[in-house]
């Protein structure tokens, strides 16, 4: 209706020039003849953002509006606000700026990005086939090199490779096999040695709980409680009240050995200070995390906080408020291998700021504790809410929902668990969005993520995936695949951050 409006009035003042009105017939027409960009500053480094603005020069009553590009994998919102992609070489970006009203008019400018190096509170990252790839081969494993020495000790050290990166968990711990120092040994509140049982999506995990000091690049956490894993034909035994917590497809204890593992050891760096909490210091029930060990067996027992196994990031003295992920973008198909960079931190040094990220609150307790909202449109053609989402790098692919919910087909065989679409990549959208433990927070915010058919990603040599998927009913979990060409912050729990204070997720 405005625009008929319009146009009506243009008739008129027409009809009036006709009738010999004064003023003369004026040009109202106008012309965009150029458009300029700036970027500041003109170098940054991976992760970090630079402002970009455009002039626009044109005739008559021209409008200054442009929609903005970049290439090479950054991102840029609508206010020319760029976010550098992780490099791990120098990189060119281009910004482009185009008009709205012309779009042969453009004008660039670029932008160079460095990658980060190593400093106190960084520590690379590399995604390849694992500790062992002449007998197992991982895949999609994000891994950092820990150093854990006797607590005090100088000389009774040990640095570990191939130690997976967990953002979905916290604290340390050690296959058996991989430690060649003696550690000494946690007690329970009655002086009996502590163990723990502790459960994956896929698993689950027994050993004792000894102390260590743990070096991570420049940061390090005194006398901290860590978990050593240990095979079920060592002792303690697993008790039955830990392995019947094996989920419904686990493979039972995982921490027998590196190959069933994946790893020399997992580093969780999650949400939360302790993997119990504030529940195992006044529970001993089902589910069952401690265990106090005697020569006749182990009991389940509570265990106080500074008897739990701790996230480290927690605990080390600067730099302790959560951890930002950062990892090359990988393209259709996969790549040998990744780059990328833990930093210990957010908004704690000029490496670390959460620049243009979204911040996703998720509740520290209840139903959903740690999970925020995704919404998904299936298969039924109806926008499904799932409250019990998450992002957690530990998980070695996008896993959502199942084949009826979603329409995508599985693969056959032993990749049963895995999406194999037809079309491939399929590429999907759903939206995020956070909550608190009375509901909704926020925004729900689209993004984009695609699956490839698992059978053709596994068939070559390469152990990257930005497009493995797999099925996980009832809820989305944002596994490793959406880390990679992001900025992905984890805040913990209770700790004051730029973007207020953690528990959330920011991308």
């Amino acid at each position: 209706m405005r625009k008929l409006g319009f146009l009506l009035v243009l008739a008129s003042l027409s009809l009036l020039a006709a009738c010999g009105s004064s003023g003369g017939g004026s040009n109202t027409s106008s012309t965009v003849t150029s458009v300029s960009v700036s970027c500041s500053p003109s170098t940054v480094s991976s992760g970090q953002t630079s402002q970009c603005s455009a002039t626009v020069t044109g005739t008559g009553n021209f409008s200054s509006a442009v929609t903005w590009t970049a290439n090479n994998n950054a991102t840029i919102s609508s206010t020319g606000l760029l976010t550098a992609p992780t490099v791990s070489s120098a990189t060119t970006v281009t910004v482009t700026a185009t008009s709205t009203q012309d779009a042969t008019k453009s004008g660039t400018a670029s932008v160079t990005v460095n990658p980060i190096t190593a400093g106190a509170n960084v520590a690379p990252i590399i995604v390849d086939a694992g500790p062992d790839p002449a007998n197992f081969t991982s895949a999609n494993v994000a891994f950092v090199t820990v150093t854990v020495c006797v607590p005090g000790s100088t000389t009774q050290c040990q640095t570990i490779d191939h130690v997976q990166v967990d953002t979905g968990s916290s604290g340390l711990r050690i296959i058996s096999s991989v430690l060649t120092i003696s550690l000494p040994p946690e007690n329970d509140s009655g002086g009996n040695p502590l163990d723990e049982c502790l459960v994956f999506a896929d698993g689950f995990v027994w050993g004792p709980v000894a102390t260590a000091d743990i070096t991570v690049a420049g940061e390090t956490a005194s006398a901290v409680p860590v978990q050593i894993m240990i095979p079920a034909s060592s002792l303690p035994p697993v008790p039955p009240t830990c392995s019947s917590q094996n989920p419904t497809g686990g493979s039972g204890n995982e921490g027998g050995s590196v190959d069933a593992f994946g790893a020399n050891a997992l580093i969780g760096v999650g949400l939360f200070q302790q993997d119990c909490g504030p529940y195992c210091v006044t529970n001993s029930t089902n589910p069952y995390f401690y265990y106090g060990c005697t020569s006749s067996g182990c009991t389940p027992t509570t265990a106080t906080l500074a008897q739990q196994v701790p996230n480290p990031a927690a605990l080390f003295a600067t730099d302790n408020n959560g951890v930002l992920v950062q990892l090359e973008s990988v393209p259709d198909g996969g790549l040998a291998t990744a780059n990328g960079f833990l930093i210990f931190g957010i908004g704690t040094q000029s490496n670390n700021g959460l620049g243009g990220a979204t911040v996703y609150p998720v509740p520290d307790s209840g139903n959903n504790a740690g999970d925020f909202i995704t919404t998904f449109t299936g298969s039924s053609g109806v926008p499904e809410s799932y409250p019990q989402s998450f992002v957690d790098s530990g998980s070695n692919g996008y896993f959502f929902l199942d084949s009826a919910t979603t329409g995508i087909p599985t693969c056959s065989g032993q990749l049963s668990a895995w999406y194999c679409p037809t079309t491939s990549p399929d590429n999907l959208t759903a939206s995020n969005q956070g909550q608190s433990v009375s509901g909704p927070l926020g925004s729900q915010i689209s993004v984009s993520f695609s699956i490839e058919n698992t059978n053709n990603l596994f068939s070559g040599s390469n152990s990257a995936f930005s497009t493995l998927g797999g099925v996980n009913s009832g809820a989305f979990d944002w596994g490793l695949s959406f880390f990679y060409g992001r900025n992905v912050f984890t805040a913990i729990e209770n700790m004051s951050t730029p973007g207020g204070t953690g528990p959330y997720f920011a991308y």
